[in-house]
């Protein structure tokens, strides 16, 4: 454990992220003092099962009862498979599954146990990465900003430049690469866009009993319904200022304004509610990036992302353009978070979540005995 808490010392790090889309479990390896990426390593992904994945759901937007323990015990059954065959790491990252948000109100929850992973991996863990900046006044997400900088860093960004993660829920940051440090005045902006992923996939479940619309083949066959996508905009959630944050099932009522139109038309809609959204948040942004690099799995939907190209007035490409992984970059946030953690460094600060100052969040476990 010293070295994972001596700063300047690069060491490798595991992390995992198992998101709001309900897919499964990313892993990925990443070399890093907790500023710096110094490599990238292996990665590999767990897909839940239809039963595991209905499990899940069932957990969504609860804070207590029966529904909680059955699906903890899912995320740890696939955290667990998804991290045993790496060996020779010096710390793991675990986000855990998030199954509520509300940080005005009750708060945020994960469901998982960082301690017990710790003994079944013999590698410490740092998990429980939202709660501290929630208790310090902030949103607790999103978390990956910090990461996002040290991506512009390492790509050799020279001016602004945007990250977008179409995940269940949207998330943009607005990166300065001009700053030298991500908690600087200036250096990043970050907030939840709206709803991306995580309605169509709710629609084409209930419908076709699909996981998700794959390809946008369903909405590149549908007609967007202008009234519901004006209904859509006129939230209030869109006119207040960042940073600011959401639930997964924050925007339920959205499938509630498709329920009368034929699957392609709904699908088509509900996939511009995405991109209406992304729009709309870009006018927060302090000044205009180069181009927004889009990460998660809506940058396969290549109806999203001719929405967005159509919408933004800057080029719109996914993170491979840049050299990134798209589907691992969350993992690999989580990853470099705990080295930070580790550390003692900031993981938030006020651009990213509001939180009143920068702070670095997480629990620390060894492996019982070490």
């Amino acid at each position: 454990m010293d070295k994972v808490r001596a700063k300047g010392t690069v060491i490798t790090a595991l992390g995992a992220m198992s998101g709001t889309s309900l897919d499964g479990v990313d892993a990925a390896v990443i070399d890093t003092d907790g500023v710096d990426i110094h490599g990238f390593g292996p990665h590999s992904y767990r897909a839940y099962t239809d039963d595991e994945r209905a499990v899940l759901r069932a957990a969504l937007g609860q804070w207590s009862g029966p529904a909680l323990d059955p699906a903890t015990q899912v995320v740890m059954a696939a955290h667990r498979a998804a991290l045993l065959p790496y060996a020779d790491v010096d710390v793991v990252g675990f986000h855990g599954q998030t199954v509520a948000h509300a940080p005005r109100m009750q708060g945020t929850l994960q469901l998982g146990d960082g301690a017990a992973l710790a003994d079944a991996l013999g590698t410490p863990v740092v998990w429980d990465f939202r709660s501290a900046d929630v208790e310090l006044g902030g949103e607790g997400a999103p978390l990956a900003p910090f990461f996002h900088f040290a991506c512009a860093k390492w790509m050799g960004a020279q001016a602004p430049v945007a990250f977008l993660n179409l995940g269940g829920v949207g998330n943009l940051t607005w990166v300065n690469p001009a700053q030298d440090t991500p908690d600087a005045d200036g250096a990043l902006l970050a907030f939840d866009t709206g709803p991306a992923n995580a309605p169509v996939n709710d629609l084409v479940q209930e419908r076709r009993g699909l996981p998700f619309d794959e390809g946008g083949r369903i909405a590149a066959g549908g007609t967007v319904e202008t009234g519901a996508l004006e209904l859509f905009l006129a939230e209030p959630y869109f006119s207040r200022m960042p940073p600011k944050s959401l639930d997964r099932n924050d925007f339920a009522e959205m499938v509630t304004l498709v329920r009368e139109l034929k699957d392609a038309d709904a699908a088509a809609t509900l996939t511009a509610m995405c991109a209406a959204g992304v729009a709309q948040a870009m006018e927060h942004c302090p000044s205009p990036p180069t181009h927004v690099l889009v990460t998660g799995g809506g940058r396969h939907n290549p109806v999203l992302m001719q929405m967005l190209s159509v919408s933004l007035d800057c080029p719109v490409e996914p993170v491979e353009a840049v050299g990134l992984d798209g589907d691992m970059l969350e993992a690999q946030a989580f990853a470099y978070l705990a080295v930070r953690v580790a550390r003692g460094l900031p993981t938030s600060c006020p651009g990213t979540t509001g939180v009143r100052a920068a702070v670095g969040g997480g629990i620390v476990s060894n492996p019982s005995g070490s």
